[in-house]
């Protein structure tokens, strides 16, 4: 495998090297990245056409949002078939093709592995409500009524009770998403037993690793209540990594939304033998009401970011590796909920691109993140894809809420936000296909697109490939010491990054306001910036709006 040049005999010091400390991971989300066929649905062709340009940007592997048979009742996340691709996307020969392509590309790829739940689709789901001695019916989790009604009081992450009645065969099933995504019963050995077989069977076919969706959910006992971090969840990991990836070397990552620094450790210490990495949420979580969902929202508070961020930089130690991230296809785009997306988009889409991969970790982009990709704003529920929006607006209707503020929390945390198609050029459908899309195509296509970023050599774009070439080219990025700049505006996020005897300082201002820094040092020399500063007098500097630059002390 081509590690993108990087001579992992400069990196040792006495420590083993993972291929995924040095990488760069590039989230793709099938559905909306490109169209082959004009059906106006992404696929796997779509994507093995666009291999070169993912290469150009540097980056070391492709996370796959799930690509296998899915009725699509949650855009993929609902599986009928972990061993068989979705028709819209294409056959098992075009997956084979594509693994292929990237490998000879230097680009490994990271497959979705979705196993807290199925699809009420999946043969096993069929099997088990057929009747309660069919040997399928262990394979999810089934209750009796209480006094006529539900189990007990969990709830579903997309609204109302997690608990779905079963007319046929007089029970209730435990789903924790939609009521089509029934939950898999991890007690059960045949059932861990079918998902390491099928965790091998991708393996075999020569996949880099597995990103875990929700997979702190797995060892939930629900008859107490619990859901996340239940006590069998390390064991079951562990049992997973001998059985299927301890023998290979494959990046794994565990979505966790409520991990902290010592659960993290749990999961990524290398002697546990568990993951590589997790996702932690903690960060995104900021501008969220406390003790409340996702969709009561409040300002971002820059304070309790940099508190945040340089926890998680500096607890982990030897004991675990950071993922960055600022998006996902389950969040909205940072350029819209943290930067400005219209007077400074430029400037504050390369500024959160400077701050997070001058950190420590391995970063993940999100399509489209590398041009500057905005949210979509709505006006109505009917231009929304989206399950768990639109379970949430029906709920909250219903529980008097008024149509604008629930429009207003959809527009801000809305996961359609990141979901619109991908915008290659400024055609019609934004280059990304000869049908009708889907989803609705961001009308800003025409001037934020791949077309335009690369032929501009100041572009966002270029900011990234930049970003991604730094961290192959110097180890302090991926091993150096992190120390947080206390004493700044509180508008400016300011950091240090220590190795060997190297210092890079790492600025950035989170608004639009202008503000003053300084620190004791000579004049230094910019390794990076979003106002093209090749040198900066950082003893007294005034900060454009948005303003961000790495520099070597």
């Amino acid at each position: 495998m081509n590690t993108n040049n990087i001579n992992l005999h400069e990196y040792t010091h006495e420590r083993e090297v993972k291929w995924w400390q040095t990488a760069v991971v590039y989230q793709i989300y099938p559905r909306s990245f490109q169209d082959s066929d004009g059906d106006g649905i992404g696929d796997l062709r779509g994507i093995i056409n666009r291999i070169d340009y993912l290469k150009m940007l540097g980056i070391t592997a492709i996370w796959l949002s799930p690509v296998y048979k899915s009725p699509n009742d949650d855009n993929g996340y609902d599986i009928s078939d972990y061993q068989d691709i979705m028709d819209e996307f294409g056959t098992m020969a075009d997956m084979e093709e594509l693994l292929a392509k990237a490998n000879e590309a230097g680009i490994r790829i990271i497959m979705d592995l979705v196993v807290n739940h199925t699809s009420d689709e999946h043969k096993w789901f069929v099997e088990s409500r057929k009747g309660r001695d069919n040997p399928y019916r262990d394979y999810y989790i089934w209750r009796d009524p209480v006094n006529g009604d539900v189990p007990n009081d969990l709830g579903s992450i997309f609204s109302g009770p997690a608990w779905e009645w079963d007319e046929a065969s007089g029970q209730y099933y435990l789903h924790l998403f939609s009521k089509r995504q029934p939950d898999l019963n991890w007690e059960n050995p045949n059932v861990r037993q079918e998902v390491y077989d099928m965790m091998n069977f991708w393996l075999d076919k020569g996949v880099g690793g597995f990103r875990m969706d929700v997979i702190d959910l797995i060892g939930k006992i629900p008859d107490q209540g619990i859901t996340g971090n239940g006590p069998k969840l390390h064991e079951y990991l562990q049992e997973m990594n001998q059985a299927t990836f301890g023998a290979h070397d494959v990046l794994t990552v565990g979505e966790t939304w409520g991990a902290t620094p010592d659960i993290a450790k749990l999961y990524s210490d290398p002697a546990r033998q568990e993951l590589s990495m997790v996702f932690q949420f903690e960060h995104v979580s900021l501008d969220q009401q406390e003790g409340k969902d996702k969709w009561d929202l409040k300002p971002l508070d820059i304070t309790e970011l940099k508190r945040v961020l340089s926890k998680w930089q500096t607890s982990l130690g030897d004991q675990g590796w950071n993922s960055l991230f600022w998006n996902n296809h389950d969040l909205p785009r940072i350029v819209s909920r943290w930067g400005n997306d219209k007077q400074y988009h430029e400037q504050s889409a390369k500024l959160f691109a400077i701050l997070l991969h001058m950190m420590k970790g391995t970063p993940y982009i999100y399509q489209g993140e590398e041009i500057g990709m905005t949210n979509y704003p709505i006006s109505s529920i009917d231009e929304v894809e989206d399950i768990e929006s639109i379970n949430m607006y029906h709920d909250r209707l219903s529980k008097g809420y008024a149509a604008d503020d629930i429009l207003a929390s959809i527009n801000a945390k809305g996961r359609d936000n990141a979901r619109t198609p991908m915008q290659w050029d400024d055609q019609t459908q934004a280059g990304f296909t000869t049908g009708t899309p889907w989803l609705h195509v961001n009308p800003n296509h025409t001037t934020i697109n791949v077309k335009q970023n690369l032929a501009n050599p100041d572009s966002i774009f270029h900011t990234y490939r930049r970003l991604i070439k730094l961290r192959q080219d110097h180890p302090i990025l991926v091993w150096g010491d992190y120390e947080l700049l206390e004493d700044t505006a509180k508008e400016v996020f300011a950091y240090y990054r220590h190795y060997e005897g190297e210092t890079w300082l790492v600025v950035a201002n989170m608004s639009e306001q202008e503000h003053v820094f300084s620190v004791d040092k000579d004049t230094a020399e910019v390794v990076i910036s979003n106002y093209n500063r090749t040198r900066v007098e950082v003893r007294q500097l005034t900060l454009k709006p948005y303003e961000a630059f790495a520099v070597k002390l």
